[in-house]
């Protein structure tokens, strides 16, 4: 059986980190889909619990050197930053007279005397309580050492117990009354453990940042709700709600769960879960959504959802998923990131054999050696895709559109062409009855009694609206038997005992019935954009039913952007050619693909991705799954609904279809930002590392001091990071009211 959990791990510092524990995990029969994210330092596991128990999982991590635990402490993620700002703050400290030192001698400092005479001695003495502080760092580099996986920490620890162990023998070979003429390199182990421990901690503050979307959404869920017991109200806490129970809320409450309105007027402000600035009205049988406020009545409703299953829930599992995601993108620096520590650890190993050759002192070697191992930047390739994904996931939530994983970000972009479904989707899905011709009845209440009796046993929209016409009209509706729908043509029954079918032309002709007599007023009908179906009783047809349905209020403008956008635009439907085209120019649709069934929606996208179309298909989720699931990327409307949830790999939660732009939009934002972080981690590797080995020497005669290596290795993931913290800033260029 397939389950899915989200695991936190603690001791990953790079991408290195990340690379190891997936690789280790694909080896395992029984694991799925393994995604570690360095940013949220969590695993995303899909696992077959019936071939791998998740303790093995979790054993396969600890040997790995890491820790791996379900339950998600925030006071564990503060301890965390507790620590990483005491292990910076006391290394600060002890470096402090290291730095005037160095500073000293280099811009002519008043020196005191005991610092001159025993400079190596208090150095060293320094230099050994930063170890002691930072010991976390030299121990994590070690064990991955051992255990051949070296990680950020590896090289770490190889860089500077080189530069203290080389130091310390100078120094007791001094004292031991041996002449040695060597540098001391205790302010380059001290000063690189400095910047890196101010880089891990200013590294964790930011990271913090980039899941802040979800920490918000995790917040709305409220504490407690009220319930009835008879007239009496009790307060429970919000795990203890049931589907069923009767809860009340008062103006200015948060509405605890999902449910359905059982008495009660109000204006709920829906702004958190689907982006809507404007409150909703809530009367009898309108549904509510929990973490929603209510602000003006009071509102008593029955709950429908509750726990893991309200919409919020869903929504939080969503986001926490897309998070965890990889774009395709990210391979390339997963591929980097497995052999980057090798590779360092092989190139500042031929850089101190090479300068030896070269004929320079060991000193001079070892200052190489050091500066290479240090300069090199795995965190930054792996915080590049991450961070990024995560605000652009999160700021999609907090509009109201999921982004289900980094690969529909990715293919967002890509999209040259977006198929809207028309009903409920371009439409509002709310039809009412435009004209009603008689052909042959006695009249036009007859046609709505006959139509209506077949009707009333579809679920059909367009059915609903002949039956509420007849309904307004008065007319008495009629038993019908062998009531039979007929998937894209119509119904069919028998009224009075006479066959009846009522529905398209080719039902019609499918049954022998002449369509003469109606096609003049058929055509009159569709060039308006209506829908007009045929009533027939036994192989006459006595009329002709026509149903419109009004566009949504933005459909023209999201049009209107796509092209602009460069995206051409096509109109589905089950309706004939004529009703297509009239709604397409409408909005100002480029391509109507008419009459086609809803089984036959998927191979007409198929058909133009064969032509070389990325296909982006809009529906509201339901009856448009197999359309979705064979589109490169699937939109699904339908206000959050479950099916729609699980359809689309973007959903709307507003029926707004603005939302579409915004979502392509953003996921281009996204992904810029995702090649910026890239290229800057590669453009700082690229550059650094051979800067590091000494290229520059025989031209400038300088070579990279280890300590500013270190400054420059740490500050560079703070800044990849700081990059995907700016999206903050990101607005939509579409203007929605929001």
């Amino acid at each position: 059986m397939n389950q899915k959990i989200i695991l936190n791990i603690s001791g990953m510092h790079c991408a290195s980190c990340v690379a190891s524990i997936e690789n280790a995990l694909k080896k395992e029969p029984g694991i799925i889909s393994g995604n570690v994210n360095l940013a949220s330092e969590k695993l995303y596991l899909e696992f077959d619990s019936s071939k791998i128990e998740i303790i093995k999982v979790k054993n396969i991590i600890e040997k790995l050197g890491y820790t791996a635990t379900e339950e998600d402490s925030k006071e564990e993620t503060h301890e965390h930053h507790k620590e990483v700002k005491k292990r910076f703050s006391l290394a600060l400290i002890f470096s402090l007279p290291i730095i005037y030192m160095v500073m000293g001698e280099m811009f002519g400092l008043p020196m005191p005397n005991f610092l001159e005479k025993n400079g190596a001695i208090i150095q060293l003495v320094l230099t050994t309580a930063i170890i002691i502080s930072c010991f976390n760092i030299w121990i994590s580099g070690a064990t991955k050492l051992l255990k051949l996986s070296p990680n950020m920490d590896t090289l770490i620890f190889i860089g500077t117990a080189v530069a203290y162990l080389y130091s310390l023998t100078i120094s007791i070979l001094t004292l031991l009354g041996t002449k040695v003429e060597a540098h001391l390199y205790y302010e380059s182990a001290a000063l690189i453990l400095v910047f890196i421990s101010l880089g891990k901690y200013l590294e964790a503050k930011t990271k913090g940042k980039t899941s802040e979307a979800i920490k918000k959404l995790i917040g709305l869920t409220p504490k407690e709700a009220t319930i009835l017991k008879g007239h009496e109200e009790v307060k429970i806490p919000i795990s203890e709600v049931q589907v069923g129970d009767i809860i009340l809320v008062k103006p200015g409450e948060k509405i605890p769960v999902d449910g359905i309105v059982i008495d009660g007027y109000s204006g709920v402000d829906e702004k958190a879960i689907t982006g809507e600035s404007i409150p909703v009205e809530k009367k009898e049988g309108d549904e509510v959504i929990g973490a929603t406020i209510n602000k003006t009545g009071v509102l008593t409703f029955k709950a429908t959802r509750v726990g893991k299953d309200t919409m919020l829930a869903q929504i939080i599992k969503i986001v926490e998923e897309a998070m965890g995601s990889k774009a395709p993108i990210q391979l390339l620096a997963d591929k980097v990131s497995f052999y980057f520590v090798p590779t360092v650890l092989g190139i500042a190993i031929l850089s101190l054999v090479a300068w030896l050759l070269l004929g320079q002192p060991f000193a001079f070697a070892i200052t190489i050696f050091v500066a290479v191992l240090i300069i090199a930047c795995p965190c930054a390739l792996g915080l590049a895709t991450p961070t990024a994904v995560m605000m652009g996931t999160g700021l999609a939530a907090k509009n109201g559109i999921l982004i289900k994983s980094g690969k529909a970000l990715e293919v967002a972009r890509d999209v040259n062409i977006v198929i809207f479904d028309k009903t409920g989707t371009l439409t509002k899905g709310e039809p009412s009855v435009t004209d009603v011709i008689n052909i042959s009845a006695k009249n036009e209440n007859d046609i709505l009694q006959i139509a209506a009796s077949v009707e009333k046993n579809s679920e059909h929209p367009l059915a609903q609206a002949i039956v509420r016409r007849a309904k307004e009209s008065g007319v008495v509706l009629s038993k019908v038997e062998g009531f039979q729908a007929i998937p894209g043509y119509g119904v069919s029954g028998n009224f009075e005992n006479q066959k009846v079918l009522f529905g398209t032309r080719k039902l019609m002709i499918d049954n022998q019935i002449e369509v003469t007599a109606s096609e003049e007023k058929m055509v009159v009908l569709e060039t308006q954009g209506k829908t007009a179906m045929i009533l027939a009783k036994g192989k006459d047809i006595i009329g002709v039913i026509a149903v419109a349905d009004t566009l949504k209020e933005y459909s023209k403008e999201a049009v209107e952007t796509l092209h602009k956008m460069g995206k051409k635009v096509a109109i589905i439907t089950g309706d004939n050619k004529r009703v297509g085209q009239a709604i397409a120019k409408q909005v100002g649709i480029d391509y109507v693909l008419a009459e086609v069934l809803p089984q036959e929606k998927s191979a007409e996208i198929k058909k133009l991705q064969i032509e070389g179309n990325i296909v982006a298909m809009v529906g509201d989720g339901i009856n448009d799954a197999p359309a979705l699931a064979q589109s490169d990327l699937g939109i699904a409307l339908g206000s959050g609904t479950d099916v729609a949830i699980e359809t689309g790999e973007i959903v709307l939660i507003k029926d707004d279809l603005r939302d579409v732009v915004v979502a392509i939009e953003l996921s281009k934002y996204t992904l810029n930002k995702i090649k910026q972080n890239l290229f800057w981690a590669f453009f700082y590797n690229i550059i650094g590392i051979p800067v590091a080995a000494g290229v520059l020497y025989p031209f400038t005669g300088w070579v990279l001091n280890p300590a500013i290596a270190a400054a420059a290795m740490a500050f560079s993931s703070v800044s990849v990071v700081s990059n995907s913290l700016l999206m903050k800033g990101y607005k939509p260029k579409i203007h929605s009211e929001r």
